[in-house]
């Protein structure tokens, strides 16, 4: 039953993150508070600014005076492209699709800012002059000083549509730093054309400052709260009444929600050859162990997971009802019991097409099981290898044999699952001869690693390996400046002289030059990477 005749909530996602498939955690959180009764909306701002940006009128209103040949045509290509994007047909041809993404890419170019200092892609955002790591940045954005080059989308679709609905709330779930600006242009517009509306800040970029903005008791004047960790509870007693304590920041993992509801998020306006529906059955890490990780030290959520019984099932009722067999499974790591529940009834899930990430767990060492997966529309499986030296997966507490990574990228192969393997190199303590064993082994492995994602390692400040830096050759760290005191990760020096310089060097003289590695990330989909590789599988 409603708390009220008017809306009691708006929930956004603001820009800019990748358009290929609908925000997750704002499906979950929408789930939730409908089912507990509350009047409550929801906005993927991020598809809407993506869609208002791409209309041809609007990027031949961009174009400028005198933009080259190949900007034109993009700009002329863009419509054709996007249909293109959303059309199976896509998938027929990888050339034709990689020139549909890389016009489209190219159009958004376009979109300069008012200094000529900003830089959109299909799934990135910059803004020269601004850093969503400075809180002065954020106050100056948010106060209407500076402007983003989404303030004209904001200003005409959105603060219509809110001044139509009238919410008591707006939240804004900020996950992605290219969302960070956007998200506080967005706050402080809305502050001053309805500051009868009270808004919440939420989701992983806000989770990870909550050390900084505590110690420092930092307030964001744009909004009333900031919410730390899950928001299914913090919002309903927010909605609920008046906050008792008066307190600006919200804590209560108490409540978690899996079923999404996708109702505001028509699937097919996605950028996406087939629609594709993220569903996740956990929430956290299972494993938690990784000392790279902060999921080790502070994670987001709390672990909390489906019942084994009720998985399949579920999967199936919202593949239903959503119509789509496409589904992205985007737990951090599938718990091997849930693997198992589908292997065990792979007949009911043959007609499901999915993929997601795991660890290289010992189940997956069973040819049967992964036959079995196969068998229940297992399509492509995301593993974070990070290195083919076993003293390195050592260090970083992965809990991983390389003789078992063997093992089971060949079940794999075998199977006719497709592999999105991660490497990270520059990680502290590893040397020239644990890159050179990486490169071995990738190309020991060629015929069973299908994609590659290749990264230099960025060390995260709650980083277990920062507590004890004599025990990972770690020397020279140094925190992010008080412009950018919300940093995510500390630069570091190794006491043994390979770094993220020689790492990166490595990247491109060697690993790169390998002609069965640069096959690997030649494979990958432009820009949306993992979300379509696993339609060209």
């Amino acid at each position: 039953m409603s708390r009220g005749a008017g809306q009691d909530l708006l929930l956004i996602h603001p820009p800019a993150a990748k358009p290929a498939e609908p925000p997750l955690g704002l499906a979950a959180l929408l789930g939730h508070l409908r089912g507990h009764g509350f009047m409550v909306a929801a906005l993927d701002a991020n598809l809407e600014a993506y869609l208002y940006l791409l209309e041809t009128s609007r990027l031949e209103g961009a174009l400028g005076p005198a933009p080259c040949r190949a900007l034109q045509r993009a700009v002329r290509h863009a419509r054709t492209s996007l249909d293109l994007l959303r059309s199976p047909q896509s998938l027929q041809n990888f050339a034709r699709y990689s020139t549909a993404v890389h016009h489209l890419n190219q159009a958004l170019s376009v979109y300069t800012g008012e200094g000529g200092r900003e830089r959109l892609t299909l799934g990135d955002y910059q803004h020269g002059d601004l850093s969503e790591f400075s809180p002065d940045d954020l106050e100056r954005v948010a106060a209407g000083e500076v402007s983003t080059l989404f303030a004209s989308y904001f200003r005409e679709q959105v603060l219509p549509q809110l001044e139509v609905q009238r919410p008591r709330w707006v939240a804004l779930s900020v996950n992605y730093r290219h969302q960070v600006l956007p998200a506080f242009e967005l706050a402080g517009m809305i502050r001053r054309r309805l500051p009868d509306i009270g808004l919440v800040g939420g989701g992983g970029m806000f989770t990870s400052w909550k050390p900084f903005l505590q110690q420092n008791r930092r307030h964001f004047t744009c909004f009333d709260h900031i919410g730390f960790g899950p928001g299914e509870a913090v919002l309903g007693r927010l909605l609920d009444g008046p906050n008792p304590a008066g307190a600006y920041d919200l804590e209560d993992p108490s409540s978690i929600a899996f079923t999404p509801d996708y109702s505001f998020a028509p699937l097919v306006r996605y950028l996406s050859p087939v629609p594709v529906l993220p569903l996740a059955a956990s929430r956290g890490c299972y494993w938690q162990k990784c000392l790279f990780c902060p999921e080790a030290t502070s994670p987001t959520h709390p672990w909390a997971t489906v019942g084994d019984a009720d998985f399949v099932p579920w999967l199936l009722e919202l593949s239903a009802r959503y119509g789509t067999k496409h589904l992205h499974l985007s737990d951090n790591a599938i718990p091997p019991r849930l693997l198992r529940a589908m292997a065990a009834r792979a007949a009911e899930m043959a007609a499901l097409r999915w993929h997601g990430f795991v660890r290289f767990e010992k189940a997956l060492l069973d040819p049967h099981l992964v036959q079995a997966l196969a068998a229940g529309g297992c399509r492509m499986l995301q593993l974070g290898l990070e290195s083919g030296s076993q003293a390195v997966l050592d260090r970083l507490g992965k809990g991983t044999r390389l003789a078992d990574v063997s093992v089971i990228l060949r079940n794999l192969q075998r199977a006719g699952i497709a592999t999105y393997v991660y490497i990270m190199l520059g990680t502290p303590g590893e040397t020239e001869a644990d890159a050179e064993a990486t490169r071995r082994f990738l190309e020991e492995h060629a015929e069973a690693v299908t994609f590659l994602n290749i990264a230099i390692m960025n060390l995260p400040r709650q980083s277990e390996m920062l507590i004890r830096p004599d025990d990972f050759g770690i020397e020279g760290t140094s925190l992010p400046t008080d412009s950018e005191s919300l940093g995510l990760y500390e630069t570091f020096e190794a006491t043994s002289g390979w770094g993220r310089r020689e790492a990166r060097r490595f990247l491109q003289q060697r690993l790169l030059a390998s002609p069965a590695v640069r096959a690997m990330v030649n494979r990958v989909p432009p820009l949306f990477t993992s979300s379509h590789a696993f339609l060209f599988c």
